[in-house]
């Protein structure tokens, strides 16, 4: 468990398991696109004092575990997340590929739940999401 942080009134622990997709969930998130990803989320979040506590880049989606203080919708923290990573990669990659539809490249719409107690099995859900999809699809290929 994280410990608790504090505003200037306020002791908080909001953390929230984020989960969004690309537009068409077009498998895009790998490649040069993953790697860059993860340190853009981390500023953004940052800009919003907000923090990514896990996070995994999937071919079509993302998870994040994301600590947002009281003060900020969540709803708010993710739209924000997704509008401004979304100029980024139609500035940064937008040149190179065609696909990249500036700023529509995420899907609307995230799905999001708050972790409360089961924070340490969210964590493990992020952490091994990709080895228990490819092992998924191994079963779906018999």
């Amino acid at each position: 468990m994280t410990e608790p942080q504090n505003l200037n009134h306020t002791k908080w622990e909001c953390m929230y398991h984020v989960v969004f997709i690309p537009k068409y969930r077009r498998k895009v998130l790998y490649v040069q696109l993953r790697r860059h990803l993860g340190e853009v989320f981390r500023k953004l979040t940052e800009q919003k004092e907000s923090r990514v506590e896990e996070g995994h880049l999937m071919p079509d989606h993302v998870h994040m575990l994301l600590s947002i203080p009281p003060k900020y919708a969540v709803s708010q923290v993710v739209g924000f997340i997704k509008g401004k990573s979304a100029i980024h990669i139609a500035r940064t990659f937008g040149e190179r590929k065609r696909n990249f539809v500036g700023q529509h490249f995420w899907a609307r719409g995230y799905f999001v739940s708050t972790v409360g107690r089961d924070e340490q099995t969210v964590r493990e859900y992020i952490r091994h999401q990709e080895a228990e999809d490819r092992r998924l699809d191994q079963l779906r290929l018999l």
